[in-house]
Protein backbone atom coordinates (compact mmCIF):
# COMPACT_ATOMS: atom_id res chain seq x y z
CA UNK A 1 0.00 0.00 0.00
CA UNK A 2 0.84 3.78 -1.22
CA UNK A 3 2.18 5.42 2.06
CA UNK A 4 1.87 8.84 0.37
CA UNK A 5 -0.98 10.34 2.19
CA UNK A 6 -2.30 14.31 1.95
CA UNK A 7 -2.35 16.45 4.95
CA UNK A 8 -4.68 15.66 8.01
CA UNK A 9 -7.84 16.61 7.69
CA UNK A 10 -8.38 16.52 3.90
CA UNK A 11 -9.87 13.12 3.28
CA UNK A 12 -12.32 14.41 6.04
CA UNK A 13 -13.58 16.99 3.39
CA UNK A 14 -17.28 15.93 1.73
CA UNK A 15 -16.34 17.75 -2.01
CA UNK A 16 -18.36 20.41 -3.12
CA UNK A 17 -21.53 19.61 -5.02
CA UNK A 18 -23.13 23.05 -6.70
CA UNK A 19 -26.67 23.43 -8.24
CA UNK A 20 -27.59 20.96 -10.39
CA UNK A 21 -28.49 21.98 -14.01
CA UNK A 22 -29.73 19.95 -16.03
CA UNK A 23 -32.65 17.29 -15.52
CA UNK A 24 -32.02 13.73 -18.59
CA UNK A 25 -34.90 13.38 -20.36
CA UNK A 26 -36.84 16.66 -19.45
CA UNK A 27 -36.58 19.96 -22.14
CA UNK A 28 -37.59 23.71 -21.24
CA UNK A 29 -35.58 23.45 -17.90
CA UNK A 30 -35.79 26.57 -15.29
CA UNK A 31 -32.85 26.12 -12.97
CA UNK A 32 -33.34 27.82 -9.32
CA UNK A 33 -30.85 25.66 -7.70
CA UNK A 34 -27.45 28.12 -7.45
CA UNK A 35 -28.95 31.40 -6.75
CA UNK A 36 -27.94 33.26 -10.19
CA UNK A 37 -29.28 36.03 -11.77
CA UNK A 38 -32.11 35.76 -14.14
CA UNK A 39 -31.35 38.68 -16.25
CA UNK A 40 -27.58 38.03 -16.26
CA UNK A 41 -24.78 40.52 -16.18
CA UNK A 42 -25.21 44.12 -17.24
CA UNK A 43 -24.93 44.70 -20.94
CA UNK A 44 -21.64 47.37 -19.95
CA UNK A 45 -20.15 43.84 -18.48
CA UNK A 46 -21.03 41.89 -21.69
CA UNK A 47 -19.63 44.45 -23.89
CA UNK A 48 -16.29 44.22 -21.97
CA UNK A 49 -16.24 40.74 -22.19
CA UNK A 50 -16.29 40.93 -26.02
CA UNK A 51 -14.02 43.85 -26.22
CA UNK A 52 -11.55 41.40 -24.08
CA UNK A 53 -11.02 38.84 -26.50
CA UNK A 54 -8.48 40.95 -28.17
CA UNK A 55 -6.09 40.51 -25.19
CA UNK A 56 -5.99 36.88 -24.88
CA UNK A 57 -2.69 36.25 -25.10
CA UNK A 58 -1.40 39.05 -22.65
CA UNK A 59 -1.28 38.14 -19.35
CA UNK A 60 -3.31 39.90 -16.53
CA UNK A 61 -2.82 42.42 -14.23
CA UNK A 62 -1.26 41.23 -11.10
CA UNK A 63 -2.57 43.86 -8.67
CA UNK A 64 -6.35 44.00 -9.91
CA UNK A 65 -6.07 48.21 -9.46
CA UNK A 66 -8.42 49.41 -12.09
CA UNK A 67 -11.20 46.90 -10.28
CA UNK A 68 -9.65 47.99 -6.61
CA UNK A 69 -10.59 51.59 -7.73
CA UNK A 70 -13.60 50.62 -9.15
CA UNK A 71 -14.79 48.95 -6.52
CA UNK A 72 -13.68 51.51 -4.34
CA UNK A 73 -14.93 54.44 -5.65
CA UNK A 74 -18.51 52.84 -5.65
CA UNK A 75 -18.50 51.80 -1.86
CA UNK A 76 -16.52 54.62 -0.48
CA UNK A 77 -13.58 52.26 0.66
CA UNK A 78 -9.75 52.66 0.56
CA UNK A 79 -8.22 51.16 -2.87
CA UNK A 80 -5.29 49.52 -1.07
CA UNK A 81 -7.27 47.22 1.67
CA UNK A 82 -9.40 45.67 -0.65
CA UNK A 83 -8.46 41.84 -2.34
CA UNK A 84 -9.75 40.49 -5.23
CA UNK A 85 -10.37 36.40 -5.54
CA UNK A 86 -11.80 33.96 -7.79
CA UNK A 87 -14.70 34.08 -6.30
CA UNK A 88 -15.31 34.67 -2.77
CA UNK A 89 -14.31 31.63 -1.99
CA UNK A 90 -10.85 31.90 -2.74
CA UNK A 91 -10.40 34.30 -0.01
CA UNK A 92 -12.50 32.58 2.48
CA UNK A 93 -10.06 29.86 1.57
CA UNK A 94 -6.54 31.79 1.96
CA UNK A 95 -8.16 33.23 5.17
CA UNK A 96 -8.13 29.57 6.59
CA UNK A 97 -4.68 28.85 5.17
CA UNK A 98 -2.97 31.93 6.92
CA UNK A 99 -4.88 32.45 10.06
CA UNK A 100 -5.40 28.51 10.49
CA UNK A 101 -3.90 25.53 11.16
CA UNK A 102 -3.25 22.24 13.25
CA UNK A 103 -4.55 22.53 16.72
CA UNK A 104 -6.49 25.93 15.92
CA UNK A 105 -10.39 25.77 15.22
CA UNK A 106 -12.86 27.57 12.77
CA UNK A 107 -16.04 28.54 14.14
CA UNK A 108 -19.32 28.82 11.44
CA UNK A 109 -23.03 28.20 12.40
CA UNK A 110 -25.01 25.06 11.88
CA UNK A 111 -26.64 25.81 8.60
CA UNK A 112 -23.71 27.86 7.11
CA UNK A 113 -21.80 27.81 3.71
CA UNK A 114 -20.29 24.96 3.56
CA UNK A 115 -17.09 26.65 2.03
CA UNK A 116 -16.17 27.34 5.81
CA UNK A 117 -15.77 23.65 6.95
CA UNK A 118 -13.77 22.56 3.89
CA UNK A 119 -11.60 25.35 4.16
CA UNK A 120 -10.56 25.15 7.81
CA UNK A 121 -10.45 20.97 7.24
CA UNK A 122 -8.11 21.82 3.83
CA UNK A 123 -5.62 23.92 6.57
CA UNK A 124 -5.59 21.00 8.86
CA UNK A 125 -7.50 23.24 11.33
CA UNK A 126 -10.86 21.70 13.20
CA UNK A 127 -14.01 23.00 12.03
CA UNK A 128 -16.47 23.87 15.00
CA UNK A 129 -20.04 24.53 14.46
CA UNK A 130 -22.49 26.25 16.85
CA UNK A 131 -26.37 26.02 16.54
CA UNK A 132 -28.50 28.54 15.25
CA UNK A 133 -32.23 29.62 16.48
CA UNK A 134 -34.56 28.74 13.99
CA UNK A 135 -32.30 29.22 11.35
CA UNK A 136 -30.87 32.78 12.44
CA UNK A 137 -27.00 32.97 13.52
CA UNK A 138 -26.96 33.77 17.42
CA UNK A 139 -24.35 35.48 18.37
CA UNK A 140 -24.66 34.43 22.17
CA UNK A 141 -23.83 30.51 20.81
CA UNK A 142 -20.78 31.77 19.15
CA UNK A 143 -19.06 33.67 21.50
CA UNK A 144 -20.01 30.42 23.94
CA UNK A 145 -18.14 28.32 21.69
CA UNK A 146 -14.92 31.01 21.33
CA UNK A 147 -12.09 29.75 23.17
CA UNK A 148 -8.14 30.36 23.33
CA UNK A 149 -7.82 27.77 19.92
CA UNK A 150 -10.36 29.97 18.27
CA UNK A 151 -8.83 31.62 15.27
CA UNK A 152 -11.73 32.51 12.14
CA UNK A 153 -15.27 32.96 13.45
CA UNK A 154 -17.27 32.91 9.78
CA UNK A 155 -20.51 34.29 9.10
CA UNK A 156 -23.04 34.29 6.10
CA UNK A 157 -25.05 37.66 6.62
CA UNK A 158 -27.66 37.35 5.00
CA UNK A 159 -26.79 33.65 5.30
CA UNK A 160 -27.17 30.91 2.69
CA UNK A 161 -29.18 28.74 2.53
CA UNK A 162 -31.59 30.24 5.36
CA UNK A 163 -31.65 33.94 3.60
CA UNK A 164 -32.03 35.14 7.32
CA UNK A 165 -29.79 37.86 8.74
CA UNK A 166 -28.49 39.43 11.77
CA UNK A 167 -28.37 43.74 12.67
CA UNK A 168 -25.28 45.48 12.85
CA UNK A 169 -25.80 45.91 16.89
CA UNK A 170 -25.26 42.22 17.51
CA UNK A 171 -22.35 41.92 14.75
CA UNK A 172 -20.39 44.28 16.25
CA UNK A 173 -21.41 42.78 19.83
CA UNK A 174 -19.70 39.87 18.67
CA UNK A 175 -16.86 41.62 16.66
CA UNK A 176 -16.15 43.34 20.75
CA UNK A 177 -16.88 39.73 22.29
CA UNK A 178 -14.15 37.54 20.18
CA UNK A 179 -10.71 36.39 21.58
CA UNK A 180 -7.75 38.15 21.21
CA UNK A 181 -6.13 36.46 18.27
CA UNK A 182 -9.25 35.50 16.38
CA UNK A 183 -10.83 37.19 13.41
CA UNK A 184 -14.28 37.64 12.45
CA UNK A 185 -14.89 37.21 9.07
CA UNK A 186 -18.39 38.51 6.96
CA UNK A 187 -19.31 36.88 4.26
CA UNK A 188 -21.67 39.38 2.56
CA UNK A 189 -22.26 37.27 -0.93
CA UNK A 190 -26.08 38.29 -0.74
CA UNK A 191 -24.50 41.97 0.96
CA UNK A 192 -25.83 43.83 -1.92
CA UNK A 193 -29.86 42.60 -2.08
CA UNK A 194 -30.33 43.99 1.25
CA UNK A 195 -30.91 47.66 0.91
CA UNK A 196 -28.98 50.52 2.72
CA UNK A 197 -26.53 47.21 4.24
CA UNK A 198 -22.89 47.89 3.87
CA UNK A 199 -21.66 44.31 4.20
CA UNK A 200 -19.60 45.43 7.72
CA UNK A 201 -17.38 47.35 5.69
CA UNK A 202 -17.85 50.30 8.47
CA UNK A 203 -17.15 47.93 10.81
CA UNK A 204 -13.96 47.15 8.81
CA UNK A 205 -12.63 50.65 8.85
CA UNK A 206 -12.98 50.64 12.90
CA UNK A 207 -12.01 47.66 14.04
CA UNK A 208 -8.64 45.75 13.42
CA UNK A 209 -10.17 41.69 13.72
CA UNK A 210 -13.01 41.91 11.36
CA UNK A 211 -12.80 40.94 7.43
CA UNK A 212 -15.43 41.43 4.72
CA UNK A 213 -15.93 39.43 1.60
CA UNK A 214 -18.51 40.01 -1.27
CA UNK A 215 -18.65 38.36 -4.48
CA UNK A 216 -19.63 39.19 -8.35
CA UNK A 217 -21.69 36.12 -8.92
CA UNK A 218 -24.73 36.82 -7.67
CA UNK A 219 -26.81 40.40 -7.69
CA UNK A 220 -23.74 41.13 -10.81
CA UNK A 221 -24.52 38.33 -12.62
CA UNK A 222 -20.82 37.28 -13.19
CA UNK A 223 -20.95 33.80 -11.39
CA UNK A 224 -19.50 32.14 -14.93
CA UNK A 225 -16.16 33.86 -14.19
CA UNK A 226 -15.53 33.95 -10.19
CA UNK A 227 -14.88 37.09 -9.09
CA UNK A 228 -14.76 38.11 -5.67
CA UNK A 229 -12.94 40.71 -3.11
CA UNK A 230 -12.47 41.11 0.06
CA UNK A 231 -12.01 44.09 3.00
CA UNK A 232 -9.90 43.87 5.81
CA UNK A 233 -7.65 46.21 7.70
CA UNK A 234 -4.19 46.79 5.81
CA UNK A 235 -1.66 44.32 7.82
CA UNK A 236 -4.51 41.44 6.44
CA UNK A 237 -4.74 42.47 2.92
CA UNK A 238 -1.18 42.14 3.32
CA UNK A 239 -0.80 38.44 4.83
CA UNK A 240 -3.43 37.23 2.30
CA UNK A 241 -1.61 39.21 -0.98
CA UNK A 242 1.51 36.90 0.04
CA UNK A 243 -0.18 33.60 -0.95
CA UNK A 244 -2.58 34.42 -3.43
CA UNK A 245 -1.51 33.66 -6.93
CA UNK A 246 -0.23 36.30 -9.34
CA UNK A 247 -2.47 35.92 -11.69
CA UNK A 248 -5.20 33.97 -10.13
CA UNK A 249 -8.17 36.54 -12.12
CA UNK A 250 -7.86 37.20 -15.76
CA UNK A 251 -8.54 40.37 -17.55
CA UNK A 252 -11.90 39.42 -19.19
CA UNK A 253 -13.30 38.73 -15.61
CA UNK A 254 -11.11 42.11 -14.34
CA UNK A 255 -12.71 44.12 -16.99
CA UNK A 256 -16.23 42.28 -16.76
CA UNK A 257 -16.28 43.13 -13.16
CA UNK A 258 -15.04 46.73 -13.11
CA UNK A 259 -17.98 47.11 -15.80
CA UNK A 260 -20.48 45.20 -13.87
CA UNK A 261 -19.92 47.66 -10.45
CA UNK A 262 -19.75 50.83 -12.06
CA UNK A 263 -23.22 49.99 -13.72
CA UNK A 264 -25.16 50.89 -10.67
CA UNK A 265 -28.44 52.04 -12.94
CA UNK A 266 -28.74 47.95 -13.95
CA UNK A 267 -27.57 46.95 -10.37
CA UNK A 268 -30.61 48.92 -8.95
CA UNK A 269 -33.11 47.79 -11.79
CA UNK A 270 -32.00 44.30 -10.06
CA UNK A 271 -32.07 44.57 -7.01
CA UNK A 272 -35.86 46.04 -7.01
CA UNK A 273 -36.86 43.03 -9.28
CA UNK A 274 -35.14 40.77 -7.07
CA UNK A 275 -37.28 42.38 -4.05
CA UNK A 276 -40.67 42.39 -5.75
CA UNK A 277 -40.44 38.71 -7.03
CA UNK A 278 -38.77 37.57 -3.42
CA UNK A 279 -42.19 38.82 -1.68
CA UNK A 280 -44.56 37.72 -4.24
CA UNK A 281 -42.97 34.22 -4.72
CA UNK A 282 -42.71 33.80 -0.41
CA UNK A 283 -46.46 34.91 0.12
CA UNK A 284 -47.14 32.49 -3.39
CA UNK A 285 -46.07 29.54 -1.17
CA UNK A 286 -47.29 30.94 2.34
CA UNK A 287 -51.06 30.45 0.60
CA UNK A 288 -50.03 27.14 -0.59
CA UNK A 289 -49.34 26.10 2.89
CA UNK A 290 -45.53 26.29 2.61
CA UNK A 291 -43.69 28.24 5.16
CA UNK A 292 -40.71 30.23 4.84
CA UNK A 293 -38.64 32.45 6.74
CA UNK A 294 -37.79 36.38 5.89
CA UNK A 295 -35.62 36.17 3.23
CA UNK A 296 -33.34 39.26 2.71
CA UNK A 297 -31.32 37.34 -0.13
CA UNK A 298 -32.25 36.15 -3.99
CA UNK A 299 -33.89 32.61 -2.63
CA UNK A 300 -36.18 31.51 -0.36
CA UNK A 301 -36.42 28.64 1.99
CA UNK A 302 -39.51 26.72 1.26
CA UNK A 303 -39.38 24.51 4.41
CA UNK A 304 -42.17 21.35 3.78
CA UNK A 305 -43.49 18.99 6.65
CA UNK A 306 -40.88 16.58 6.70
CA UNK A 307 -38.11 15.27 4.31
CA UNK A 308 -40.19 12.79 2.89
CA UNK A 309 -42.46 16.03 1.80
CA UNK A 310 -39.74 17.57 0.36
CA UNK A 311 -37.69 14.90 -1.49
CA UNK A 312 -40.98 14.10 -2.69
CA UNK A 313 -41.95 17.76 -4.00
CA UNK A 314 -38.45 18.07 -5.81
CA UNK A 315 -38.78 14.91 -7.84
CA UNK A 316 -42.69 16.69 -8.95
CA UNK A 317 -41.12 19.54 -9.56
CA UNK A 318 -37.77 17.82 -11.76
CA UNK A 319 -40.52 15.97 -13.51
CA UNK A 320 -41.99 19.61 -14.57
CA UNK A 321 -38.44 20.88 -15.48
CA UNK A 322 -38.24 22.90 -12.54
CA UNK A 323 -34.51 22.66 -10.83
CA UNK A 324 -34.24 23.46 -7.15
CA UNK A 325 -32.01 23.25 -4.29
CA UNK A 326 -31.93 20.21 -1.84
CA UNK A 327 -30.75 21.09 1.30
CA UNK A 328 -30.40 18.31 3.81
CA UNK A 329 -26.40 18.65 3.79
CA UNK A 330 -27.29 21.93 5.58
CA UNK A 331 -29.25 19.93 8.07
CA UNK A 332 -32.26 21.56 6.45
CA UNK A 333 -33.43 18.24 5.38
CA UNK A 334 -37.40 19.08 5.14
CA UNK A 335 -36.24 22.06 3.04
CA UNK A 336 -36.03 23.21 -0.50
CA UNK A 337 -33.93 26.32 -1.56
CA UNK A 338 -35.58 28.33 -4.65
CA UNK A 339 -33.74 31.12 -6.14
CA UNK A 340 -35.98 34.18 -7.06
CA UNK A 341 -36.00 33.93 -11.24
CA UNK A 342 -37.80 36.32 -13.33
CA UNK A 343 -41.34 36.35 -13.15
CA UNK A 344 -42.48 33.77 -15.22
CA UNK A 345 -40.52 31.50 -13.41
CA UNK A 346 -41.55 32.47 -10.02
CA UNK A 347 -44.92 31.94 -11.43
CA UNK A 348 -44.00 28.40 -12.89
CA UNK A 349 -42.38 27.07 -9.69
CA UNK A 350 -45.01 28.43 -7.48
CA UNK A 351 -48.10 27.21 -9.27
CA UNK A 352 -46.30 23.73 -9.62
CA UNK A 353 -45.92 23.60 -5.62
CA UNK A 354 -49.17 24.44 -5.32
CA UNK A 355 -50.04 21.57 -7.84
CA UNK A 356 -48.11 19.14 -5.61
CA UNK A 357 -49.45 19.99 -2.40
CA UNK A 358 -53.18 19.64 -3.67
CA UNK A 359 -52.36 15.99 -4.32
CA UNK A 360 -49.88 15.74 -7.56
CA UNK A 361 -47.31 13.34 -7.36
CA UNK A 362 -44.17 12.80 -9.62
CA UNK A 363 -44.93 9.31 -11.52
Amino acid sequence: MSKIEPQPGILDIQPYVGGKSHIDGVENIVKLSSNENPFGPSPAAQEAVKRSVHQLHRYPSTDHASLRQAIAEVHGLEARRIICGVGSDEILHLLCQAYAGPGDEVIHTEHGFAIYRIGALAAGATPVEVPERERVTCVDEILEACGPKTRLVFIANPNNPTGTMIGMAEIERLAAGLPDRALLVLDGAYAEYVEGYDGGAALVETRDNVVMTRTFSKLYGLGGLRIGWGYAPQEIIDVLNRIRGPFNLSQTALDAAEAAIRDTAYVEKCRVENARMRAWLSEALAEHGVPSDTSMANFVLARMGSAEEAEACDAYLQSEGLIVRRVAGYKLPNALRITVGDEPSCRRVAHAIGQFKAGARCP
